[in-house]
């Protein structure tokens, strides 16, 4: 960074600014934190002023992806007041839609939860709580809607949304998220054909 106006945006922004391109294009495990500071124009010492370790940065990174994630969900409901259905189809088509624009990089997530096996590390841990509380927001959703069975309606989406990360390497993220729209689309239909309970 070189310009006086970056310079006015804090120096914990920069980082996250900074270790957010790098991850994604150079990986986690890839770049170290003198490259982040450095991208940050700022120095190891103020990074490790904002947060206490590589993994701590990780961590925050992550919760930003998630943040931003989860407001989606809630741009969803607010796109399709009171109709559940097109809440979860037009959750599958903004998934689908990430899938082409990751073509080239992967899902940020996905990448991050291949880089970081242990369970216990912190970012890990950002990961596997914000899946549970997607996967309760899908729940919610396929009881509103009014689906027989919303436990396993809900699982059966989520499943897809999983396979569908899982398939990207061999049939390609376009495809991928064509076929998840289709889908999710053909349950709320079968769904649409029994009676509702609610």
């Amino acid at each position: 960074m070189s310009t006086t106006g970056e310079f006015r945006i804090p120096p914990r922004q920069r980082i996250l600014d900074a270790a957010d391109d790098l991850f994604r294009r150079v990986g986690i495990r890839g770049v170290g934190v003198e490259a982040i500071a450095e991208a940050a124009g700022t120095n190891k010492m103020t990074l490790y002023r904002h947060f206490e370790s590589k993994d701590e940065l990780i961590a925050e990174w992550v919760r930003g992806i998630v943040e931003k994630k989860e407001a989606e969900l809630g741009e969803i409901v607010a796109a399709h007041p009171g109709d559940p259905e097109a809440q979860l189809a037009d959750w599958s088509r903004r998934v689908a839609k990430k899938f082409a624009e990751a073509e080239e990089r992967g899902s940020a997530l996905g990448n991050a939860l291949a880089e970081l096996p242990e369970r216990d590390h912190p970012a890990r841990r950002v990961i596997d709580e914000h899946r549970r509380r997607e996967h309760a927001w899908v729940l919610g959703t396929c009881r509103n809607a009014g689906f027989p069975e919303a436990d396993l309606a809900a699982d059966q989406f989520y499943m897809l949304l999983e396979g569908a990360k899982a398939c990207v390497s061999c049939i390609g993220l376009k495809r991928v998220g064509e076929h998840l729209m289709k889908s999710v689309d053909a349950l709320i239909a079968a769904r649409k054909r029994q009676p509702a309970r609610r």
